[in-house]
């Protein structure tokens, strides 16, 4: 151990293999090859020592030890570890309630409310939820398994489309933590940050189809320690994927609704195939609905595959597939300014090029010039589109009695285009618009491998993670036509041939983490635990083009790097139940995110400045890092269910991005805002009065503070004291769920607080009040269908007008009004029949 933390100070190149990223159907592998150091050995060498001696200790206690038995195609786009020992019931009614600690009483049932529970496990997490797949049935189908969070208390959702599918206009913050500062798993796979043109991994919407999802664990605060995650500062999400059915059948599941929807999913499953139970599984979905309003629609397929392969009684490698495809007209970013004056319904000018085109030379047709910032008020559009492949093997093998090892190898290739058509920047040819589209791509590689050993009443977990990451982020203008060709050029056509490269860097980072910790049941109601993890990553990035005409700089940051290390972040926490219904819980974590990338001036990353801000602000910097504390207590009885946690958090080194500026010309500054803090209480109650009814209540309070002012340019901001943006001082959730026979009905409602749009706070975005209300009846067999279900959802029932997603791509100022805020979605009907055969 003395060996490890000596070398985890210096860096490491391992050996490495890149798995290219896929367009379309087309696989290109690369495997390329490096030699490292002596020093950098040292590092991997020590984890793998402390491995390898934990394996074979266990193999020698092996005989001792008593035995435990363990339970348990359309393309629209242009582009060339352990499940939860508990299980939801078939038909769940009601809303959430678990929001506690989790371990149940042992030997007792874990609580479960609509596909919601507490683990029937202890663990060493904290604040941890269970959502079985049952969680998503009285949604609209296809809603994404972030939008699925809002339901637990503490986490904020926001979108601008009812289905929460919309990569570029989705948010979610949990306790204060944004999206980017908690981890995402599936099925062990590190899905890097799920944010808007995400450098380290994917959408968990591109990730997976949520029909397929089996259940989700969500460990709010500390987080936990084993997830292979850079940047889980306060919590993650780990999704696991069902596994096929042991007999031969399927799923077929039709959606239509408001805006043309159209939602297909279709699933077919092989049953065992062979006496050792080899099994398979293939999905398809397709989403596709026109936007609420302007013009252009929002499609996306996906193809989800996975094959089971059990070995023995106890063990079993098992592959899964993803294919994405995601073609988005993009809504249009707007400010409070605009909102008021021109209302919640301005949008893009596409498919008017006219319009767009008389606004670029300054004549305005549809009140522009009534705002504050006419040219910024409509572009005449915005696209994305993303391909994405994902694939991994998944081996857990019972190696003795008391010891299991799991490994995870994976690869992820992503190619991508957003594009925006901006009137700052005139084409060649002398329009005066032209298109500009970013071209990331990412190429990852990775694995994980740990192992678990009980011996008495310990069970010691240990693992590693390495993955490289090639993130390369360019920038083209492409020339847009003349009015006089009258026509409308369609934003998502092929484009080639641009007439400028304004900037492009291309970033490699390595990435490896190691964990130990020990889980210890001195009696069979406490659970102890304690471990640390240590994180190594680094990143070097180079710059491949650079105009300065349009960067407004010489040289952009390239030809450097910067290493995030941490040898010894620890996390502890107790779990203790008393008197059958109570139990109470504490969790302690230091946690650091490593260095974010970006491509230059696309958000709050040290290397999307300028050569000379980097030199100028290397020296200073430091990754961010917090310590997050928890306690709580849960009371569970067959008719009342309650819960109230308490969370306390001290970041240090927060980094965040300054805008000014356009949004499609952005100037930003990087800055280290100093410490915050952030305190903040979640109460819930369900209460069963009677069979099959379910009443939830639940608020939220939090309070996070800058705790310094903030000097840049020569003007000190007055920061201190003030809350920290986006993100809500008060929360109310409640829900109502009743099942009658064969009709399951529920009503939802949600209050979110008036949130901090600038960093100063004289700006902010008011509150508002969501409803929901849906319902679903299963018909049971007719003819060859099994379980057919009809269900009816109606979203934003009171056609409430509000602000969904706050900064998101375009930041935030430091006072004032700015031009990142995104609509929500008025009300919405939808329709869906379901069977299975």
């Amino acid at each position: 151990m003395v060996a490890h933390i000596e070398c985890i100070r210096y860096s490491f190149a391992m050996p490495l293999v890149r798995i290219a990223s896929i367009c379309r159907w087309e696989t290109r592998v690369m495997i390329q090859k490096k030699l490292s150091a002596s020093r950098r050995n040292c590092y991997i060498a020590a984890t793998m020592t402390a491995l390898v001696a934990l394996a074979t200790s266990a193999h020698a206690a092996s005989g001792t030890v008593a035995h435990k038995k363990k339970s348990g195609v359309h393309h629209k786009s242009s582009l060339a570890q352990s499940p939860v020992a508990a299980t939801a019931p078939a038909r769940a009614a009601g809303p959430v309630a678990a929001q506690a600690a989790t371990a149940a009483a042992p030997g007792s049932a874990a609580p479960m409310i609509e596909g919601i529970m507490v683990s029937g496990r202890h663990s060493s997490r904290g604040a941890h939820t269970v959502l079985s797949s049952s969680a998503f049935d009285k949604a609209v189908p296809g809603t994404s398994v972030l939008k699925i969070l809002q339901q637990i208390p503490g986490v904020a959702f926001v979108s601008d489309d009812p289905q929460g599918l919309d990569t570029g206009g989705m948010q979610i913050f949990m306790h204060g933590f944004s999206q980017n500062q908690l981890g995402f798993t599936l099925d062990g796979i590190p899905l890097g940050e799920p944010v808007y043109r995400n450098y380290n991994g994917l959408n968990t919407v591109e990730a997976i189809s949520s029909e397929n999802v089996d259940h989700m664990n969500v460990t709010q605060g500390a987080g936990d320690l084993s997830m292979p995650s850079t940047n889980s500062l306060g919590g993650g999400l780990e999704i696991y994927s069902s596994n096929p059915k042991d007999k031969l059948g399927g799923l077929v599941s039709q959606t239509f609704g408001s805006n043309a929807t159209y939602h297909t999913f279709v699933r077919i499953d092989s049953g065992k195939l062979t006496p050792s139970g080899t099994k398979f599984f293939v999905s398809y979905m397709r989403n596709d609905t026109d936007k609420w309003k302007g013009y252009g629609d929002q499609f996306m397929q996906q193809v989800n595959a996975k094959l089971v392969q059990p070995i023995g009684n106890s063990s079993s490698i098992s592959v899964f597939y993803d294919y994405s495809d995601l073609s988005q007209y993009n809504y249009q970013d707007i400010s409070l300014n605009f909102l008021n004056t021109l209302g919640q319904r301005v949008d893009n000018y596409y498919p008017n090029y006219k319009a767009a085109y008389l606004a670029a030379q300054g004549i305005f047709t549809h009140g522009e010039n009534l705002t504050n910032d006419p040219l910024d008020v409509s572009f005449y559009s915005a696209v994305t589109q993303t391909v994405d492949q994902l694939g991994a093997i998944n081996a857990k093998f019972q190696l003795t009695d008391n010891l299991h090892w799991d490994s995870v190898v994976y690869g992820h290739g992503e190619k991508a285009a957003t594009l925006f058509t901006t009137p700052y920047l005139s084409s060649p040819n002398g329009a005066p618009l032209s298109d500009i589209i970013k071209r990331p791509t990412i190429q990852r590689f990775g694995f994980t491998s740990a192992l678990t050993y009980e011996i008495a009443k310990n069970t010691i977990h240990s693992g590693i993670w390495f993955e490289n990451n090639k993130y390369v982020s360019n920038m083209y203008a492409y020339q847009d036509p003349l009015l006089s060709c009258n026509c409308t050029p369609d934003p998502m056509r092929n484009q080639s041939n641009p007439f400028e490269e304004p900037w492009g860097q291309t970033y490699n980072t390595d990435t490896f983490q190691f964990f130990l910790e020990d889980t210890w049941r001195p009696i069979h109601n406490l659970t102890l635990h304690a471990g640390f993890k240590s994180l190594l990553s680094t990143t070097h990035v180079s710059a491949t083009a650079n105009d300065p005409s349009y960067t407004g700089t010489d040289q952009i940051a390239g030809g450097v790097g910067l290493t995030s290390a941490a040898a010894f972040l620890p996390h502890i926490s107790a779990d203790y139940v008393f008197l059958h219904n109570h139990e109470v819980y504490f969790d302690i974590a230091n946690n650091m995110r490593a260095y974010p990338q970006s491509g230059f001036h696309l958000a709050a990353s040290p290397f999307a400045v300028s050569q000379a801000a980097f030199d100028a602000s290397a020296p200073h910097l430091h990754p961010e890092t917090d310590w997050a504390y928890n306690i709580g207590y849960r009371y569970t009885s067959p008719h009342v269910i309650g819960s109230i946690n308490l969370y306390h958090a001290d970041f240090a080194n927060r980094l965040q991005g300054i805008y000014s500026g356009s949004l499609v010309d952005p100037q930003l500054t990087v800055l280290n805002v100093g410490s915050v803090t952030m305190n903040g209480l979640d109460a819930d109650l369900t209460i069963i009065p009677v069979k099959n009814l379910r009443i939830f209540n639940s608020v939220s309070f939090n309070k996070g503070t800058y705790q310094s002012n903030l000097t840049t340019d020569g003007v000190t901001y007055d920061l201190k004291g003030k809350k920290v943006i986006d993100y809500p001082s008060f929360m109310y959730k409640s829900s109502v769920d009743y099942t009658f026979r064969k009709l399951d009905a529920h009503f939802d409602v949600m209050y979110m607080g008036r949130r901090p749009f600038s960093y100063t706070n004289d700006v902010y975005v008011p509150g508002y009040w969501l409803a929901s209300v849906g319902a679903n009846y299963n018909f049971g067999k007719v003819g060859f269908a099994q379980n057919l279900t009809l269900s009816f959802n109606v979203t934003n029932l009171f056609n409430q007008v509000y602000v969904s997603e706050m900064g998101g791509e375009a930041g935030n100022a430091f006072q004032g009004d700015y031009e990142s805020l995104l609509m929500g979605a008025p009300r919405q009907y939808f329709g869906t029949l379901k069977a299975a055969f």
